[in-house]
């Protein structure tokens, strides 16, 4: 039993995306010569759980989803004000996520997901504090054209389809099915980018809403989720530890910009940069290792909701080199909670840690109603999750 009985998730999930730990990171951007570059970086959430979708109110505002007493509201930056911090949104009845600046308007947009299930596009009016909706479709993002124009992706069944909403003459037209979380306004142009998801290798698109023209812009890399738009020509995107660029007019591949050496910067998504292209703004999720660190902390305390939240939904366990000795949640579940109301006298110690890339090696003494054994786990994490825990004594 002991640490083999080891470790699980819950698994939460907007629009079927798991909501892993994440932190928001904002650089200062140098578009000098064509070539992008980034400096003074500063993680600008700071916050224990869940901080994602940053996007720009202008060139000195951020927007982005926050957690906060069990729920997630929308937090804004102000750069210039000393990283002066307000919330946008307190909502007892459900989260929200996504949000925009609505053009023209004192007011920001946010997807809100209700503790009933319902998830809708609302209006958050800054001055009034009041809220309303603004579709009745379900809908997973969102970029807007004008203040009553814009497109986004609708779920349907298990996918999302692209649509353009007119909200003053109360009309959608279908524009794609099957595409991506990733919508942009291409700057200096009257396009809107998507990514389309009806090949294997997935394509980024762009359309003309005016003609219904669609552009082939560029393939994605590795089927990569989130891109931005530095300028016309320019896309960014981020895999794994790296920023990665490609030019539509003269590029044949993506190229490397910059390699983040940092542990705590992994996988990065959600790319964002503002009006003037001085800032930019991604998402990365915690290092592996203060991940480990949570689950063992959670072990320790006999905590089985903070234990099990910190692994992935088809969790795997083995006995060195690979036996497989358990696999799921849902199995487990019922034998960690069984395991730790009946182990008054429960705490593990670390002697030794090694962090490999996204793999955490523990030396452990695990203590154990006043028995003591020593193990060494080898974790493996992806997407802010564990996925694999490998055991030998």
């Amino acid at each position: 039993m002991i640490r083999f009985f080891l470790c699980i998730s819950f698994l939460w999930s907007l629009s079927g995306f798991a909501q892993a730990s994440t932190e928001v990171y904002l650089f200062d951007l140098d578009m000098a010569n064509g070539k992008p570059t980034l400096s003074n970086p500063k993680n600008i959430s700071n916050n224990d759980g869940y901080d994602n979708q940053p996007s720009f109110w202008g060139d000195n505002m951020v927007l982005f989803a926050s957690t906060r007493a069990d729920q997630t509201d929308i937090r804004q930056l102000d750069i210039n004000k000393g990283s002066t911090y307000k919330w946008l949104s307190n909502t007892p009845t459900g989260s929200e996520y996504s949000p925009l600046k609505i053009p023209g308007k004192d007011a920001v947009s946010a997807i809100r997901l209700d503790l009933d299930g319902l998830q809708r596009l609302y209006e958050y009016n800054l001055k009034t504090g009041e809220s309303s909706t603004l579709s009745d479709l379900k809908i997973g993002y969102h970029v807007w054209i004008n203040e009553h124009e814009l497109v986004a992706t609708v779920l349907v069944e298990n996918r999302m389809d692209l649509v353009h909403i007119d909200l003053e003459q109360k009309t959608s037209q279908k524009i794609e099915q099957n595409v991506g979380r990733s919508l942009h306004l291409i700057p200096g142009t009257n396009l809107v980018s998507y990514i389309s998801k009806n090949k294997k290798d997935w394509e980024i698109k762009s359309i003309d809403l005016a003609s219904g023209a669609i552009n082939h812009d560029a393939p994605t890399f590795q089927n990569e989720e989130d891109i931005c738009w530095l300028n016309e020509n320019t896309i960014i995107t981020g895999h794994k530890k790296t920023l990665l660029t490609f030019d539509v007019q003269n590029g044949a591949e993506w190229e490397p910009l910059i390699t983040f050496n940092q542990e705590e910067i992994n996988n990065i998504t959600r790319i964002a940069v503002n009006p003037r292209r001085t800032r930019l703004a991604f998402v990365a999720e915690d290092s592996p290792a203060k991940i480990v660190q949570k689950q063992l902390d959670a072990y320790n305390a006999r905590d089985i909701d903070a234990f099990m939240d910190t692994y992935s939904e088809d969790i795997k366990l083995y006995n060195f080199p690979n036996l497989l000795t358990a696999q799921g949640k849902s199995t487990m579940e019922a034998q960690y909670k069984m395991f730790f109301e009946n182990t008054p006298d429960l705490h593990c110690d670390i002697k030794n840690r090694i962090v490999i890339g996204n793999k955490v090696i523990d030396e452990e003494y695990v203590r154990i109603n006043g028995s003591h054994i020593s193990a060494v786990a080898i974790y493996e994490v992806e997407n802010g999750k564990i996925v694999r825990v490998t055991f030998l004594r």
